[in-house]
């Protein structure tokens, strides 16, 4: 019997490896640039290229579905029958919107029941797959946005639209159009901007750069007080930036990263705690941002320079926030400066050589977006360079099918991140055809009362809420939905109101009760998943103050404000003075044990400091300044409470 088990999932596993390896190289494909050398292949028909690629998407989860079952339960003839039947009916539904496309192209096309029906067999498909894949929260959005579109016009108030005719709205608003729905424009982002970089961060971590980083970034904070943690944060951070998937950052970094900061002294709950919210914060920190950078300039119309620039101030305070929650446990556990606890191996040569795979592809990426390549362009120039220069590491001498893996892995993460996007494709699709994001602006705009404070915190628990479950590419794509027009109309820069809902939409994935993130290192680190994701908040939780420093001071976000130094250096000052405050007030530690009345002073003195009044900020930072002398003088002698 466990021989039958084991064919099975090895059978499911080979699969999906094939199935993932074909999607990354006609990813690649599409996308690749000439450079005045190469034969001409891409970009592809859209009719029937991204029909074709949602197939092999949908058979990605058919394959890790089976893996699962015959891993837990063995599979059963039902399942093997339901997977044929799903691949058969997605397959031909998938060819008849290449029918379809023909048909359009030529003609007029007027749907009817059976256009309909298989409209309605897709976006079931794509729920069925995004439930086990995602999980819940997305994939009921995804059903009660589909109700929504072929119900709206009986529900109550302000939420009844008009009325649509059915049989023609849902095939043509969900299925078959390639401006949106479930094949649409966001489809084609995924297609033509995140997967060449989704490929691109697993072709980096199958060459072995990742244990090299990890090896470093212990060598080099091996000394410190919170030496392990301040190491998962450097190694999360660089990391993160190029793979945009948080989790997966939790997953490949943390079972290195997560024992070691516990036996430096931390608890499972901090140290999974600090490995979610270093994962995390990856996917705002430049250069790449988890390809997000590219998708936001696309989407706003602005140069891929103008994103970096804006969001480098606060990704750093961000990152900068993290070192300073690893300062005050350390001191609140009396934690002593040691190295001898890690068994990491020192770094090599090799190790530093091996850095050449992480800085060149970026360096490389940077230089071309620069100088006016496209997204995919750059992308695929730093695969080209990567993968040549990969076999510097003997590793990948040894074993030159790491990279035919690396791809395989790499495709098989862009199938699954399509099943999500095909569920905002159908929400963005039925907010567009229901108007429902100017009924909120209203809605909103009426509820603040005039007041930008409001309505930024409103949009803030939406967003929260919206993306909780979602990957963060496609949380931000659905939010800035409902959510960019209202910001725009309190008078917010475009790309400001877009990095808000961003910000927001990456906290989400440490935010209880859905933290994907937070339960992921909480898995690898043993510690209770809802107490690793309120102590992610805790840790992160500059997050979700940055966001709204910005909102009222945009000279944090270079080259979209005021870039005058005279005003850039004193909102970074008052920043980082918040970050201080508010961090030290969480922790609950700053030279010894803080009492609740200082705590909750630190943290109205970090709220004040973000204030857009001059006074108010000033008063704060000497108010701060006192409660700063006031704790030295009570404790001369830094200690720590030992437990």
């Amino acid at each position: 019997m466990e021989g039958s088990v084991n064919a099975a999932t090895r059978m499911a596993r080979r699969a999906v490896y094939v199935v993932g390896l074909v999607i990354a190289l006609i990813g690649l494909a599409n996308v690749m640039p000439t450079y005045n050398v190469l034969p001409r292949i891409g970009p592809f028909a859209v009719e029937w290229f991204r029909p074709l690629f949602y197939w092999l998407a949908i058979l990605v989860f058919l394959g890790v579905d089976a893996e699962r079952r015959a891993r837990e339960n063995g599979l059963k003839t039902v399942h093997l029958v339901a997977y044929a039947i799903a691949a058969v009916a997605i397959g031909y539904v998938c060819y008849d919107f290449w029918r379809v496309g023909m048909v359009i192209q030529n003609s007029v096309m007027f749907f009817g029941q059976r256009e309909m029906v298989l409209a309605l067999l897709a976006a079931g498909i794509s729920i069925w797959a995004c439930w086990y894949l995602w999980g819940p929260p997305i994939a009921i959005i995804g059903a009660l946005a589909l109700l929504y579109l072929a119900t709206g016009q009986h529900w109550p108030g302000p939420l009844r639209t008009a009325p649509v005719n059915v049989v023609d709205a849902i095939p043509a608003n969900i299925w078959y159009a390639t401006d949106q729905g479930i094949l649409g424009s966001i489809m084609g982002v995924i297609l033509t901007t995140v997967l060449p970089f989704i490929v691109l961060g697993a072709i980096l971590e199958g060459c072995g750069a990742g244990g090299s980083m990890i090896r470093i970034s212990f060598q080099l904070m091996k000394r410190f007080r919170g030496g392990p943690a301040y190491a998962a944060i450097l190694a999360s951070a660089l990391f993160g930036t190029v793979s945009g998937s948080a989790v997966a950052n939790v997953v490949g970094t943390g079972v290195v990263t997560i024992p070691m900061i516990r036996r430096r002294g931390f608890s499972a709950t901090f140290a999974g705690a600090v490995e979610a919210t270093a994962s995390t914060g990856g996917q705002i920190l430049p250069p790449i941002m988890g390809a997000a950078a590219l998708v936001m300039a696309d989407i706003v119309g602005v140069s891929y320079l103008t994103v970096i620039l804006a969001v480098i101030i606060p990704a750093v305070a961000y990152y900068a926030s993290l070192f300073m929650a690893v300062y005050f446990e350390s001191q609140k556990l009396n934690i002593q400066v040691s190295g001898d606890d890690i068994d990491v191996d020192p770094p090599t040569g090799q190790d530093w050589l091996n850095m050449l795979l992480v800085f060149g592809p970026i360096a490389i990426i940077v230089y071309l977006l620069v100088s006016g390549l496209s997204a995919a362009g750059a992308s695929i120039a730093a695969i080209l360079l990567l993968i040549p220069m990969s076999f510097i590491n003997p590793e990948v001498r040894r074993k030159p099918m790491l990279l035919v893996a690396s791809l395989a892995e790499g495709g098989k993460v862009v199938g699954q991140l399509a099943v999500a996007i095909a569920i905002v494709g159908i929400v963005v699709s039925v907010l567009s055809a229901t108007g429902i994001p100017t009924t909120f602006a209203v809605l909103l705009s009426n509820a603040s009362s005039n007041s930008l404070l409001v309505a930024l915190l409103i949009a803030a628990a939406g967003c929260i809420v919206l993306g909780m479950g979602m990957p963060t590419l496609p949380a931000y794509i659905a939010i800035i939905s409902v959510m960019g027009p209202t910001l725009q109309g309190f008078g917010m820069e475009l790309l400001a109101a877009h990095m808000f809902v961003f910000f927001f939409g990456v906290a989400a994935g440490i935010t209880p009760p859905v933290a994907l993130t937070a339960f992921a290192a909480a898995a690898v680190s043993g510690g209770r998943p809802i107490a690793t994701a309120i102590a992610s908040t805790r840790i992160g939780a500059m997050m979700f103050l940055i966001p709204f420093a910005w909102a009222f001071d945009d000279a944090l976000l270079l080259g979209i404000g005021d870039t005058d130094l005279n005003s850039v250096l004193p909102a970074i000052a008052f920043l980082f003075a918040a970050l201080y405050f508010c961090t030290s007030a969480l922790i609950g530690h700053d030279r010894g044990r803080l009492t609740a009345v200082e705590r909750i002073l630190r943290l109205a003195v970090a709220l004040a400091l973000l204030s857009p009044v001059l006074w108010i900020e000033l008063g704060a930072l000497a108010f701060g300044t006192a409660l700063v002398v006031y704790r030295y003088l009570s404790d001369p002698k830094e200690k720590g409470a030992i437990t």
